[in-house]
């Protein structure tokens, strides 16, 4: 087996526990290092999960430790920065989404990397969650022919205020946390955006940004997507986390509802079956579905670490992102924006 490879964790907030316990679910990585703007939170971090070094600069533990890679699970708008220090000593790079806090931004940090010869992923979980995938292989097995329609609905009213209260003060809210993972699964499962239409609302008074927006998508394979994203709508149906799929083909109805069950209509009749994610002993119960796909996902991102083929490359995500701010382009403008053309 190859040797692991040594990283530090950037970060000791909430989601770090559960980017952390999908990395120790796999065999090959080592975390020897952690840094935390507040050095008691680093300190109490690295005590409980046992990691031998702990800093209060994030400069000083790139020049003190021997690592493969860094894991940067820090606000936004510090991602670039610690890209760019990853990369200027050589370091490949994870970084939680959302990427960048702006277009150009996210392109910087994909050049950043590139020009330095250096690997930047995504940890975008959303589109590996267990039943997303077997909807993605429901699909592609052609049964309900060529799709030429989809939505994608994410409503609900789960108070995520009350664990990330720091939601509340963004700007840009609904689009880059939720927005970034949802426009990343309709990329996966239907293609590349050619043209968007958006609509955002802001529902809650106590909030700055927007928590309710709506995507219309054309894509070049022939569908178009509209997803639905809301953190103000209570419904009889949600089911928080969970994200429903709808697709209609030219011989049936794919779908993904309720309690992950996918039922395929066409006309041999409805085939119904459950596709229950994995539970892991670190995962926060509200946040199941969620935190178990942390796994799959990081184990791609080892994949492409190991220099072997990955989804989740910064090159791709970077499309994410554009869908994200042209969401906010055409919001803003109320006009149809192309997306993958917006560059800066």
């Amino acid at each position: 087996m190859d040797k692991p490879l040594k990283f530090a964790l950037f970060g000791t907030g909430f989601w770090s526990h559960f980017q952390l316990g999908g990395w120790y679910e796999l065999e090959g990585v080592e975390c020897v290092a952690v840094y935390n703007r507040t050095v008691a939170k680093a300190e109490a971090f690295a005590e409980k999960y046992n990691i031998p070094n702990v800093y209060a600069t994030p400069e000083d533990l790139v020049a003190n430790e021997e690592l493969d890679f860094i894991d940067i699970c820090t606000a936004v708008e510090t991602h670039a920065s610690l890209t760019q220090l990853g990369a200027e000593n050589g370091l490949d790079v994870v970084c939680q989404k959302p990427m960048a806090v702006s277009l150009v931004e996210a392109h910087d940090m994909v050049k950043t990397c590139a020009d330095a010869g250096v690997k930047l992923f995504i940890n975008e979980n959303w589109r590996w969650q267990y039943p997303i995938r077997q909807l993605k292989k429901r699909l592609d097995s052609g049964a309900i022919g060529k799709p030429f329609r989809a939505r994608v609905h994410y409503v609900n009213s789960f108070p995520v205020f009350d664990n990330q209260p720091f939601l509340k003060e963004l700007d840009q809210f609904i689009l880059t946390d939720i927005g970034s993972h949802i426009l990343d699964t309709s990329r996966f499962l239907f293609g590349e955006a050619k043209t968007l239409y958006a609509t955002t609302h802001r529902v809650h008074h106590d909030i700055k940004g927007e928590d309710v927006a709506t995507c219309m998508m054309t894509t070049d394979r022939g569908l178009t997507v509209t997803c639905e994203m809301s953190y103000a709508s209570l419904t009889e149906i949600e089911r928080f986390p969970q994200t429903y799929i709808y697709i209609e083909g030219d011989k049936g109805f794919l779908e993904l509802g309720q309690d992950y069950w996918i039922r395929e209509t066409t006309a041999e009749g409805t085939l119904a079956k459950r596709y229950q994610p994995p539970h892991y002993d670190w995962a926060d119960p509200a946040y199941d579905l969620v935190h178990s796909s942390i796994v799959p996902c990081q184990a791609d991102i080892l994949r492409g670490l190991r220099g072997e083929s990955a989804e989740m490359t910064g090159a791709d995500n970077l499309k994410t992102v554009q869908l994200v701010f042209g969401s906010y382009h055409s919001a803003m403008t109320q006009q149809v924006v192309q997306p993958l053309a917006l560059v800066r």
